[in-house]
């Protein structure tokens, strides 16, 4: 046993003693920026579900469920996907690859994430609480379908479809055709943006054993199946102008965001990956801000 820490043991020690810098280690891991892509959905379903802005204590606790559930998520996935993060060259500067923080510590924080998520849903209503341990299971789970099937993007947008349908049941407690219909958007979206992501890894994936649409099938076909995704969302999003409590601003949002979709196809080519991070993480950011503002301008304006 050597009687001095290694530098990968100082550099872990040292990331927890300075609270700080655990801190930013740990949004980090569960890149806390890409909380945009469920988080506004759900503060959407919310305010439809009350018909204005709910409480304030049931926006505090959806907040915190969702920071729960994504983080306990986030961090799954990359507990589970260490030994292949470390191998592909895109992700093996993350953390946990690196060794700068350890297996142990990410599993621990976890369980405190799934904890805290569990605890928000009973803070709700009994449904949400019921129904906690699936939500987890399916964020979870999601982790390892990578490993048996191409069709991993629609677990992947399963996972932040529930988002949506969460944050109803937490202000009406019961279910709704409102919010399946706006997670079942949401799945589609994903999916699409998920495959184009994916696109980077297809030939990483095909020698190491993981599925995905560009690994199974080739970038091009993939492609065209992320335009199909995504031209399923806009449908579905359009559809729920029947809704009562949403509009013409509403509307005017979804036409916004289509639009943008457009412009993520086109900067993205089966010959020219160069634009993908732009695609994925900046536009689809932007197209859930101005779903979710437009939506809740027309919730609060009175709808029609």
């Amino acid at each position: 046993m050597a009687l001095w820490p290694t530098s990968c043991s100082l550099r872990r020690r040292s990331s927890f003693t300075n609270p700080l810098r655990a801190a930013r280690l740990f949004l980090e891991l569960v890149k806390f920026p890409h909380t945009v892509f469920a988080l506004p959905f759900a503060l959407l379903s919310a305010v439809v579900a009350a018909d204005r802005l709910p409480t304030v204590r049931t926006l505090l606790w959806i907040l915190v469920a969702m920071a729960g559930a994504r983080s306990a998520a986030m961090a799954f996935n990359r507990l589970v996907d260490a030994s292949h993060d470390a191998q592909n060259p895109r992700t093996a500067d993350r953390a946990l690859p690196k060794g700068i923080v350890s297996r142990r510590d990410v599993a621990l924080f976890i369980v405190s994430a799934a904890a805290l998520f569990v605890f928000a849903a009973s803070r709700l209503n009994h449904l949400a609480f019921a129904l906690s341990p699936v939500a987890l299971a399916i964020i979870l789970g999601y982790s390892y379908v990578k490993r048996f099937t191409p069709w991993t993007h629609l677990v992947l947008g399963l996972a932040l479809g529930v988002a949506p349908v969460g944050a109803w049941i937490a202000v009406r407690g019961a279910f709704g055709l409102f919010p399946i219909a706006l997670g079942l958007a949401v799945v589609l979206w994903v999916a699409g943006f998920d495959i184009i992501y994916a696109c980077q890894d297809a030939e990483f994936d095909r020698t190491h054993g993981l599925f995905s649409f560009p690994q199974t099938y080739g970038v091009e076909k993939a492609l065209r199946l992320s335009a199909a995704f995504h031209l399923g969302a806009v449908v579905v999003l359009l559809a729920l102008v029947a809704s009562p409590s949403l509009g013409f601003v509403y509307l005017a949002g979804v036409i916004i965001a289509s639009l943008m979709l457009w412009y993520e196809h086109a900067i993205v080519k089966p010959t020219d990956l160069s634009n993908v991070n732009a695609a994925f993480f900046t536009v689809n950011g932007i197209i859930s801000i101005v779903i979710m503002s437009f939506a809740i301008a027309d919730v609060l304006l009175g709808g029609r």
